[in-house]
């Protein structure tokens, strides 16, 4: 039996605003895992077919440019990272510029006014979808996909994340209000 998804666009106004936040503290993860590895597991492998954690990030940041190109030709595309090459300070640096690609196409996608966004594009080969939260939910669930195998992976390489480090990956509140978003303000969206 197939199923069919329906996209509703239940968009408000000051979504696209609250979105945009959303994804900045989603990229806060990214860049708090990176500071913590220990430089010696970037490139390092484990047995089998898998990416190593440079190739991760970014491929991380490779996508998020590709739906902004896709999306939103008219915002600027931060250039693609090569695996090979890629260092944490470089990733880090990308990964800031994609969240802030990310979050002004999501802005303009689910903001309020003339949306000049119409139509979420993941990739070429995929069928479009309209606008609305499902776009955020996936581009975080891409995410927090890869930061879960980056810290399998360090796992895997002997390297024990910091308890501070998998304290602070779930402290919403803490990030919320480093980044001068309260969390109180931003739920105001949901009222």
């Amino acid at each position: 039996m197939r199923h069919t998804v329906t996209f509703q666009n239940p968009v408000q106004p000051q979504f696209g605003r609250a979105a945009a936040r959303i994804f900045t503290a989603n990229d806060r993860l990214n860049q708090m895992l990176i500071e913590y590895l220990d430089p010696a597991l970037w490139k390092a492998r484990v047995p089998g077919n898998t990416r190593s954690i440079a190739a991760i990030f970014t491929h991380m940041h490779n996508v998020r440019t590709k739906w902004v190109r896709l999306t939103a030709p008219y915002i600027k595309v931060p250039e693609q990272l090569n695996r090979s090459h890629c260092t944490p300070k470089q990733a880090r640096a990308a990964l800031a510029k994609s969240a802030v690609s990310c979050s002004k196409m999501l802005a303009d996608a689910l903001g309020d006014g003339n949306r000049r966004i119409k139509k979420f594009r993941r990739d070429g080969w995929a069928r479009p979808w309209p606008v609305g939260p499902e776009m955020l939910c996936y581009m975080i669930s891409h995410d927090a996909h890869h930061r879960g195998q980056v810290c399998m992976l360090a796992h895997q390489l002997g390297f024990q994340l910091p308890n501070q480090l998998t304290s602070d990956l779930w402290n919403w509140e803490k990030i919320w209000k480093e980044l001068g978003s309260p969390l109180d303000s931003s739920l105001q969206i949901f009222s």
